[in-house]
């Protein structure tokens, strides 16, 4: 483990900690959520999963030489998110949202929020802030997205990943994915890169928990 891995593990414990210890957040692993509920959840989800490479791209963009190996990490990880907003509307229309009102939803603000966050930080802060979004996303995927989905499908009696073929595939997916991202955590060693990226989880912490507790 890079000793910024660490640092960035013990600076954000306290938002991590306010996330999986919130009732909602609770509940909704132990009990799963009613149907309604988690179709408002999927349909936050989709605008978050659909600007994920955008937000990518972006950061992408802006990263100069001096990090390129984070640059080339953000082209691979692209390529393996892409299409993935896909699999969540797969979800929705399995547990009866048409594409039509997936398209026509609008966002909570706590959502906005995050997403407009994620494009002003990669922009106007620091672009490796990116890899602050990386790491809360994968944090929440690969640990709570297995209880959650199986929560979920003993709750609404799903048969198979019918409905959670996203949240359960990424359960595994990411614990892959941040074992890659500590990997590349380690070339981070300036402190302007390691405070946007800190300043990034937090931020997307604080409004992920918001997202579930107002679904």
């Amino acid at each position: 483990m890079s000793q910024f891995f660490a640092d960035l593990v013990i600076r954000t414990d306290e938002a991590r900690r306010a996330f999986e210890t919130h009732p909602v957040v609770l509940d909704a692993v132990a009990k799963g959520m009613p149907l309604q509920r988690y179709r408002t959840l999927l349909l936050e989800l989709y605008h978050v999963v659909w600007h994920f490479n955008p937000v990518s791209a972006a950061a992408a963009s802006r990263i100069g030489d001096s990090h390129k190996a984070v640059r080339y990490f953000l082209y691979q990880h692209m390529l393996e998110e892409s299409g993935h907003e896909e699999w969540v509307r797969n979800d929705l229309e399995a547990v009866g949202v048409p594409a039509s009102d997936t398209a026509g939803y609008k966002p909570s603000a706590f959502t906005q929020a995050l997403v407009g966050y994620n494009y002003w930080a990669a922009d106007r802060a620091h672009p490796c802030s990116v890899l602050g979004m990386l790491y809360t996303l994968e944090v929440i995927a690969s640990v709570y997205g297995g209880p959650f989905a199986s929560a979920i499908k003993e709750s609404l009696l799903l048969e198979g990943e019918r409905g959670v073929s996203f949240i359960n595939s990424h359960a595994t997916m990411d614990a892959a994915h941040m074992a890659d991202l500590r990997k590349i955590l380690v070339t981070v060693n300036d402190a302007p890169a390691q405070d946007a990226i800190v300043d990034a989880a937090l931020l997307n912490f604080h409004h992920f928990t918001r997202i579930i507790e107002q679904v």
